[in-house]
């Protein structure tokens, strides 16, 4: 590596990205220098690319989105090796990091997000401790899935999901998907999963799910959903981050069950009725993205083919057709998108 530069892509405000030549930090003590391969795009790059920020973060002045990673290590003793990338860096000192509570860091540092740049780059710097090598099975563009199979797999902890559990997937995006994955190949005899897109809902059924509804947003749907919960769903998660899906989520839940939410809802607010959760007494968690192990975990998964990865990646792009991708993120006509700087 011999050039002191890297074309980029930058988000400048809703709808807007900048691509620049910027300067290429060379890796200081225990980091590395990665040649990026390949970037997932996330629903949560859809709400800073329509919004221009997520819950109470927003762009300030320009950001590089890109928190799904893979790449090559170009510096040091681990020169060559491919890895994937976890986006946290948590600062291992704060209390929470103390009592290894380390997606809960006080000041952690996120790719794509806040003042830390994201991975729509070529070439980037990172902490070695953040970078899990990949087997030799699984390509570059599934790395780049294994963070999003991390995320539904901390959802899943949070539950406390059995294999006797009967579970609901409200939502299935990519993060919903894999979560339907996951519950398949723990032995779950019943999945239900909603969305509104039946392209989505037939994916869903590949993977494991085995009831599906198409959302509406009406008592039509709860109605449906409510058939095929029976007496209800032990575990259910919100994995769309609508109200809507919530309040279907509640509904479809039997009394005394965990209902875990995953998605993130537009303009950082979502509501539900109180009524409805109350009597049935039960238990609301929010997930946060995901632990560092959670990445090898999902690396050992991709290897052993218990979630076929590669069977999501709907559409690819390169570094220079980043706006196309995000257009094709925002539209919902596909399931992932990666972007191959």
């Amino acid at each position: 590596m011999t050039s002191t530069s890297t074309p980029a892509v930058f988000l400048t405000g809703p709808g807007r990205l900048d691509h620049r030549e910027i300067p290429l930090a060379p890796p200081v003590e225990d980091s590395a220098l990665i040649r990026v391969t390949a970037v997932g795009l996330c629903g949560s790059d859809a709400h800073w690319y329509e919004e221009g920020g997520i819950g109470d973060a927003v762009v300030d002045d320009a950001l590089i989105l890109g928190h799904e990673f893979a790449g090559v290590i170009e510096s040091g003793p681990r020169s060559g090796e491919r890895v994937a990338v976890d986006p946290a860096i948590p600062c291992l000192q704060c209390v929470f990091c103390r009592s290894a509570s380390f997606n809960l860091c006080s000041n952690l540092g996120f790719a794509g997000h806040g003042d830390t740049d994201g991975a729509l780059r070529s070439w980037l710097t990172w902490p070695e401790r953040c970078l899990v090598a990949l087997p030799d099975s699984v390509s570059d563009e599934e790395g780049a899935m294994l963070e999003p199979l991390g995320v539904a797999l901390h959802a899943i902890d949070l539950a406390g999901v059995e294999s006797h559990h009967s579970a609901g997937v409200f939502g299935c995006g990519p993060i919903g998907l894999l979560t339907v994955a996951l519950l398949k190949s723990m032995g779950l005899e019943q999945i239900v999963a909603t969305d509104p897109h039946p392209h989505r809902l037939q994916a869903a059924s590949r993977l494991g799910a085995t009831s599906v509804v198409l959302a509406s947003e009406d008592e039509n749907e709860r109605s449906a959903v409510g058939d095929v919960a029976g007496s209800g769903l032990e575990v259910v998660f919100d994995t769309a981050g609508t109200d809507a899906a919530l309040h279907t989520a509640l509904v479809a839940a039997r009394p005394g069950a965990r209902v875990t939410i995953v998605g993130i809802p537009d303009r950082d607010r979502t509501s539900l009725v109180t009524s409805l959760a109350r009597h049935k007494e039960l238990t609301v968690v929010f997930s946060h993205r995901m632990m560092p192990a959670d990445l090898a975990r999902a690396a050992t998964l991709a290897a052993d083919r218990v979630v076929e990865l590669r069977t999501l990646i709907t559409h690819r792009y390169p570094l220079s057709e980043t706006q196309a991708a995000f257009t094709t993120l925002c539209e919902r006509g596909g399931l992932k998108v990666i972007v191959a700087p």
